[in-house]
């Protein structure tokens, strides 16, 4: 069968052929009007072959077609990492890492940005080098190449046998639970300015004194320090979303790529559901503990949609109404005459607030 454009053109990428890659798929674009993967491929052909531009130019049309690809994500976080955009940058690789918890490129990204604290001469060098591909969307294994991983594989695996016989005597080092968070601590500067000067270019949403930013910053460090990543995360919002400097919200950026996913055990400070229809960009991230009763039940293929009637337990009054999805699979059954309760992360659409539900809870029992 006769492969298609796209499935060639991946081919040739992987070969690192991209200009012919990209030849072959601009020769067919009247025939890819609408397709994502079109598009999306040849973003990233375009971001290998150098041109950033005609990749950002692809990856925005993707995005209109599709918004939650991983490889788009990275690909358009690649683009703001190129830039020197590292607070866009951070916020795509935690969008990847918040879909794909296992992503690895999205955590070694977050890693690299960790490690330089957003200095721009060192992406610079990066860029001109070519080590800056190393966190475009992977292309898989060169087929040229393939013959030499298997018999490094061979090789691996018989000295693996070997390794895992020594290191299996090794005592275990245990990790650290928390992360040291000393070196991302306001420079003097950054304590005696934390006021953005033009602020014309931001979208703010919280006017703070240079004492409140310090405080919210201080508060955030405090709050994981103590577990309370909730907490944290608030502060964190309000600092994005303030005019705090740009280096003080890329530190609280990065503060919160080291947020744990939280559990129904370890959440700390639950939020009511008017503070967040109040405030929702300062709960944004958050993670709730509702309860209540399901209505307007939507099942698909791998998930579910419904409404919770938050504090509807006892059918007596409701607190509010929330959207709620669960990208579970399977599928859980849910009763809708009894009550549920649910752990979830807050999002937001347009203007619109719903639950990513994490964990679910129904007592089947009478």
């Amino acid at each position: 069968m006769k492969k298609s454009a796209i499935e060639t053109a991946k081919h040739m990428m992987s070969l690192r052929d991209f200009e012919g890659a990209i030849k072959l798929l601009q020769s067919r674009a009247e025939n890819y009007e609408d397709s994502f993967d079109y598009y999306c491929t040849l973003g990233i052909a375009c971001l290998y072959s150098g041109d950033a531009g005609l990749a950002s130019y692809n990856f925005e049309i993707a995005r209109r077609i599709k918004i939650s690809d991983t490889r788009l994500l990275l690909g358009q976080a690649a683009i703001f990492l190129r830039r020197g955009d590292t607070e866009r940058a951070i916020t795509y690789y935690l969008e990847v890492r918040d879909r794909d918890p296992q992503n690895q490129l999205a955590k070694d990204a977050l890693e690299f940005l960790r490690s330089i604290h957003g200095d721009y001469e060192t992406i610079c060098r990066y860029v001109d080098s070519g080590k800056i591909e190393q966190f475009y969307p992977p292309l898989g294994p060169n087929p040229r190449k393939v013959a030499i991983l298997v018999v490094a594989a061979i090789l691996g695996v018989f000295f693996g046998i070997f390794a895992v016989k020594v290191v299996s005597h090794i005592p275990h080092k245990p990790a650290s639970i928390r992360a040291d968070l000393s070196e991302f601590a306001l420079t003097s500067d950054e304590k005696q300015h934390p006021q953005e000067k033009d602020i014309s270019e931001n979208l703010v949403h919280y006017i703070m004194t240079d004492g409140e930013i310090k405080r919210a910053y201080s508060k955030a460090s405090q709050c994981f320090n103590e577990y309370n990543d909730n907490g944290a995360q608030v502060e964190i919002n309000r600092i994005l979303n303030s005019n705090a400097t740009t280096s003080i919200r890329q530190k609280a950026r990065l503060l919160m790529s080291y947020l744990s996913e939280q559990t129904f055990d370890s959440l700390k400070e639950n939020y009511t559901v008017e503070q967040v229809k109040k405030e929702p960009l300062l709960y944004l991230d958050c993670y709730v503990d509702w309860s209540g009763r399901i209505a307007n039940e939507e099942k698909y293929e791998g998930s579910e949609k419904f409404t919770l009637l938050v504090g509807y337990e006892d059918q007596k009054n409701v607190q509010g109404t929330v959207t709620v999805e669960l990208p579970f699979v399977p599928v859980p059954e849910l009763d809708g005459s009894r009550p549920v309760r649910i752990l979830g992360k807050i999002c937001i659409d347009g203007d619109k607030v719903y639950l990513q539900g994490k964990s679910v809870y129904q007592n089947m029992k009478d």
